[in-house]
């Protein structure tokens, strides 16, 4: 928002040493008769006229000392935050009994996850007989949640769950990312049953570019691979949640959110429009006026 403002408001100042001048300072005169009143009013009126200018003058001139300046604040922001894979089981399992269309649940709660990440980069990798990039890394969230809203139970098969191919695509997806931070979040409810990409290697890509696991296991004990899912969090420096109701899976989003809170840096601007000729012009033009109508009177 512009704003005026001055540089050197001290500079106000000087005005009361004028006055001070004019109060005390007084030029003294040697007295003079002069009988012709109305001559004498007439240069009583035009005396009047040159002290105004006089003070136009001195006024327009500290105004301009004082530097008025109209300020414009510009914030650029940098977002430097996160990078965040979602790797979102979409087997048959996960319309099975013990949630009510638990990929529905899934669906609301990585939706609301998805609006509070404002500054990352997001991506979704999807999984179950294969795993495949259902979005790559973007800031366009409206895109992404759009995405989301299309994903259902079966997209990818069926029969098993990839979870170690899900997590290669998911390292993938930050082959070209310059993130200060690389998280990925796999939720699942079953385990491992086939693949084309071996754990290790998985693995080995994660901690290539830097990328954090949390895993999120859905169900009760033995509904997932525990061991496997602790595991990958373990080795990647995440960590394993175990999600029983909704209300849990909701409060594990919560807290991956504080624990991967994103710092946004801005850089600030000031735009200066100085304003000091507008004053200093209206300074001279008086004082000019002034003094042309001294030389023309022959008298201060």
């Amino acid at each position: 928002m512009d704003r005026i403002i001055f540089e050197y408001p001290l500079a106000a100042l000087l005005i009361i040493l004028f006055i001070i001048c004019a109060l005390y300072c007084k030029a003294r005169f040697e007295a003079i008769i002069f009988p012709h009143t109305a001559l004498l009013n007439k240069s009583g009126r035009s005396s009047s006229f040159l002290s105004v200018l006089k003070w136009i003058s001195i006024i327009s001139l500290i105004i301009a000392l004082m530097s008025p300046v109209i300020e414009n604040k510009i914030e650029i922001e940098k977002n430097k935050g996160y990078a965040i894979g979602l790797l979102l089981d979409i087997s048959r399992s996960m319309n099975a009994p013990g949630y009510t269309n638990k990929f529905a649940i899934v669906k609301k709660i990585v939706r609301e996850f998805i609006k509070k990440r404002k500054h990352d980069q997001m991506g979704i990798v999807v999984f179950a007989d294969f795993a495949y990039v259902a979005s790559p890394l973007t800031y366009d969230k409206s895109m992404l949640l759009k995405i989301l809203d299309h994903l259902r139970v079966g997209m990818a098969g069926n029969r098993y769950t990839a979870i170690y191919d899900a997590l290669f695509f998911g390292g993938k997806l930050f082959v070209h990312s310059n993130a200060k931070s690389k998280v990925i979040i796999l939720l699942t409810d079953g385990e491992n049953n086939t693949q084309t990409v071996p754990l290790d290697v998985s693995l080995r890509l994660l901690k290539k570019y830097g990328i954090k696991v949390y895993t999120i296991g859905i169900g009760g004990d033995g509904d997932f691979n525990r061991m496997e899912l602790e595991k990958i969090a373990r080795l990647s420096g995440g960590k394993f949640f175990q999600a029983t109701s909704k209300e849990e899976l909701k409060q594990i989003y919560s807290e991956i959110d504080k624990l991967e809170k994103s710092e946004i840096k801005s850089d600030k601007f000031i735009q200066k429009r100085y304003l000091f000729e507008y004053p200093l012009f209206l300074a001279f033009f008086a004082l000019l006026l002034y003094l042309y109508l001294v030389n023309k009177r022959g008298v201060a």
